[in-house]
């Protein structure tokens, strides 16, 4: 050992001495500083308290922060993080082999026993409150335990009955700090506690009157705690243990709804009608800032593609905000693909270039990469819990805060009160998530003082389905646009052509339809269902049209090839060249074009109205064309398209019908009646898969058919099963939901993909280049968030397919990132199974 090796472990362990009588939590290595145990759980308890304070249950929050790491007064964890840091001699008798306990030495069970002995033999209400707690407490480390699993086993009362010779609780009574001690027992022994608790039960119980609904209600106030304590530890521990992280976070101390208000209110009052549409545009931004005064509830934006929706629904916002003093705006979009464009929008508003000092201070994008959130520090610390004013983020990321796995989503959950929440293209929810979606909704407006707005061209009936397992509940005057139909009527800028034929459309007969419309319209947009009905029509429009008229568009190109894509298309559509685009059904997603004529696969009619959105979108006097045709050759199942599948299957249904009685929906197929017997058809047919029915493979896991709305509700089959094999639960009487089972089945994306990245153009070559030769690329955050832009997600039988083919290169081994060889990847379209020079060759 080197002499200051010597010096460093001599220093460390006479700060050890000179501070052993006090129990360390945490140590920062940069300076050789301890984190005391008292002043961390102080912290903790300080802000766990200041964020539960938004469902009013600040004696609770303050208590499970200032206890939860009890455990770590224990001599066993002192003597595990003393040797973990070299604090003590391996010759000493306490030394211990830290590396083989990390993990093993339970810290987190002793702050659970205290409460739940406290108050477990109290009264009924006492019980349950003290379920809570120690629910969060002896879950901090690993995301909310079982209650009841679903085979019956009473979790939480094992983990109860843990014997104290494991727990230490016992011995941590007597190591305790006294103020931490004397400060849990005011809490405990504070009518508040109980009184906290019953309030927030009877809200909910007086909202909701479905025992189904109302369960999960109050597991989801169990998360919203377990939010509260994650989010407080993770955040004090950052902040020790890495001093700059601190000066990174705004706390609340943002730029004030006015200023925005002001920027944004003098960005429109600059706008210049250019289309006849932009004055229709103006209306609905006036109504939007008209509702802006109404009371917190669930509101509806419906207003038809086009329209405006992105800077009216923020000036709602915004003006909202400012008078209900909410806390943050959090736009939530469906797609990854969309949000650069929309975030960019604001950002450009909100934070203006003669405002350099707000700049990355406003507006917050937080979404996927190809590996989990590697950004600047900055980036990272406000994405870890979306401390931000303006906050953009993705449905699945959402959903994976509501009713994920682990800590990490869950830490974010206390962010989505007091907030206005934008549901963007909200028809996009995963049907199998409706129930349990709607059921937290209404937690998040009745309970945690949040305004959500859903906005869409195609509004979903989601206050509609079945009330005993959990509708919205909509606000009253819901609709922020006063005349839904007349702005319909007003904003009608296509005919819809019901083309469909008895044996359907070949792909080259398509083609033709495209060509003539090119000839006569100009423009001309294909969408079909499908990448290899992309592909055909693509082939068979080659035939005939100019190579620089034609563009193919699908997820099997990288986002920096599809833009530049579309851009070039842009230029041709804006320059009145002639332009035919073919594309899968990606380029319904918020894409701003616009075509003379749409050509549309059948598909559901929330899809055909997108659709129809890229038509004539800045509407032209003259009508736009969109073609309604159902190819012979695409193959739509209900095995691997099923929404597609019932889709088309129903809106045959209205398409007969407005055939025959038109006037019933206002001589407009796309027209809020159409779409609202559309949806009543559709979600009947789904109403079976709204409850999150567990799969094949998720059933062999949690060991019982059955939905994720059952185990985070009132669970009855495990209770049964726990009565049938006379293990009545020692917590009977209390939650019995199994929310890690839950967490652990719940996927937001029904069917996993595996981002790869492609050598696209000779950006997309070098940055793989870099990535190779880089020397530790956790550490590449630039690289990182460019890769990004060069990546193509796949499902398993396509990565398992090129990994046998040898197409597959692991960037470096055991990151999981992968890398594809530049013969797989086609310039016309994208990743492809086959070498592309042979594809290619074969199509010519």
């Amino acid at each position: 050992m080197s002499d200051s090796h010597k010096a460093l472990e001599t220093d460390q362990r006479t700060i050890a001495r000179s501070h052993d009588d006090r129990a360390i939590a945490h140590w920062r290595k940069s300076d050789q500083t301890p984190q005391y145990l008292s002043c961390h759980l102080q912290n903790v308890g300080a802000l766990s308290k200041s964020f539960s304070k938004k469902i009013h249950l600040t004696t609770s929050g303050e208590l499970v922060g200032l206890v939860h790491d009890l455990g770590k007064y224990s001599e066993e964890f002192g003597n595990y993080i003393h040797s973990a840091l070299g604090l003590l001699n391996p010759d000493e008798d306490d030394y211990v082999d830290s590396t083989a306990l990390k993990g093993k030495v339970d810290h987190s069970s002793a702050g659970a026993h205290f409460v739940w002995q406290e108050l477990a033999n109290k009264g009924k209400k006492e019980s349950l409150i003290g379920q809570w707690l120690a629910l969060c407490i002896a879950s901090h480390h690993s995301g909310l335990i079982d209650c009841l699993d679903p085979e019956g086993c009473d979790v939480f009362g094992k983990r109860m009955k843990k014997l104290d010779e494991k727990v230490h609780l016992n011995e941590v009574k007597l190591r305790a700090d006294q103020e931490i001690l004397k400060r849990a027992h005011v809490l405990l022994d504070s009518p508040n506690l109980l009184g906290e608790l019953r309030s927030l039960l009877g809200s909910i119980t007086h909202h909701e009157q479905h025992k189904g609904p109302l369960n999960q209600q109050i597991g989801l106030a169990v998360r919203f705690l377990f939010s509260c304590l994650i989010d407080a530890d993770r955040i004090d521990t950052a902040n020790f243990e890495h001093k700059k992280v601190a000066a990174y976070r705004p706390q609340g101390e943002y730029v004030p709804w006015q200023v925005l208000i002001e920027r944004l209110e003098q960005k429109l009052s600059a706008f210049a009608p250019r289309h006849p549409i932009d004055n229709l545009r103006r209306k609905i931004s006036e109504e939007c800032l008209a509702a802006a005064n109404r009371p917190r509830g669930i509101y509806t934006l419906t207003v038809p593609t086009g329209g405006g929706k992105t800077l009216a629904s923020l000036r709602f916002a915004l003006h909202h905000a400012a008078d209900r003093d909410l806390e943050r705006i959090i736009y939530v979009i469906p797609f990854t693909s969309i949000i650069d464009q929309n975030a960019k929008v604001v950002r450009d508003i909100l934070e203006p270039e003669d405002c350099p000092q707000d700049r990355d201070k406003v507006v917050l994008e937080h979404h996927s990469s190809v590996t989990p959130e590697k950004q600047t520090w900055r980036e990272k610390i406000l994405c870890e819990n979306w401390d931000a004013p303006v906050v953009y983020t993705t449905m699945v990321q959402l959903l994976e805060s509501l009713f994920g796995s682990g800590t990490r989503g869950a830490r974010r959950m206390h962010q989505l009160a007091n907030a206005v929440l934008i549901f963007d293209e909200v028809q996009t929810l995963p049907i199998r998530c409706v129930h349990l979606f709607n059921n937290a909704i209404n937690f998040l407006s009745e309970q945690c003082n949040s305004t959500v707005v859903l906005c869409t061209a195609t509004q979903p009936l989601l206050h509609k389905v079945a009330i005993e397992k959990g509708a919205i509940r909509l606000a009253n005057n819901h609709e922020i646009v006063s005349d839904v139909q007349q702005l319909f009527a007003d904003l009608k800028r296509v005919s819809v052509q019901d083309q469909r034929r008895p044996n359907g459309w070949r792909f080259d007969e398509i083609a033709d339809l495209a060509r003539d419309e090119v000839k006569q319209a100009g423009s001309c947009l294909v969408i079909v269902n499908t990448k290899d009905a992309a592909r055909q029509i693509f082939l068979a429009c080659q035939k005939l049209v100019d190579k620089s008229t034609l563009f193919h568009l699908s997820t099997d190109m990288c986002p920096v090839h599809r833009k530049a894509v579309l851009a070039e298309a842009k230029l041709r559509l804006e320059s009145s060249l002639p332009t035919l685009c073919v594309s899968t059904q990606l380029i319904e997603a918020g894409v701003d074009v616009d075509f003379g004529v749409v050509i549309r696969s059948m598909a559901g009619l929330d899809s055909i109205a997108q659709a129809a959105g890229r038509c004539n979108r800045n509407g032209r006097p003259e009508p736009g064309r969109v073609h309604l045709v159902n190819p012979s050759d695409e193959h739509v199942t209900l095995d691997c398209l099923k929404d597609i599948a019932i889709g088309r299957e129903k809106v045959t249904s209205i398409l007969d019908f407005f055939r025959e009685m038109p006037e019933r929906y206002g001589h407009d197929v796309l027209g809020p009646k159409a779409m609202s017997d559309y949806y009543t058809h559709y979600f009947f047919e789904q109403q079976d898969d709204m409850t999150y029915p567990v799969s094949e493979k998720e059933a062999a896991d949690i060991g019982r058919h059955d939905s994720l709305l059952s185990l985070l509700s009132e669970n009855k089959p495990s209770l049964a099963e726990s009565v049938r094999r006379k293990n009545q639960p020692s917590s009977h009487g209390l939650l019995n939901q199994s929310f890690m089972s839950a967490a652990n089945a719940f996927k937001a994306i029904d069917s996993p993909t595996r981002g790869v990245i492609v050598p696209f153009d000779k950006a997309g070559a070098n940055l793989i280049s870099d990535l190779y030769s880089a020397f530790d690329i956790s550490l590449e955050f630039d690289l990182l968030r460019k890769a990004q832009q060069f990546t193509v997600n796949v499902f398993p039988h396509v990565f398992k397919k090129l990994s046998e083919a040898g197409a597959l290169h692991e960037v470096k081994d055991g990151l999981r990132i992968y890398s594809l060889d530049s013969r797989y990847y086609s310039e016309q379209f994208g990743l492809a199974t086959e070498p592309v020079t042979l594809m290619e060759t074969l199509n010519v």
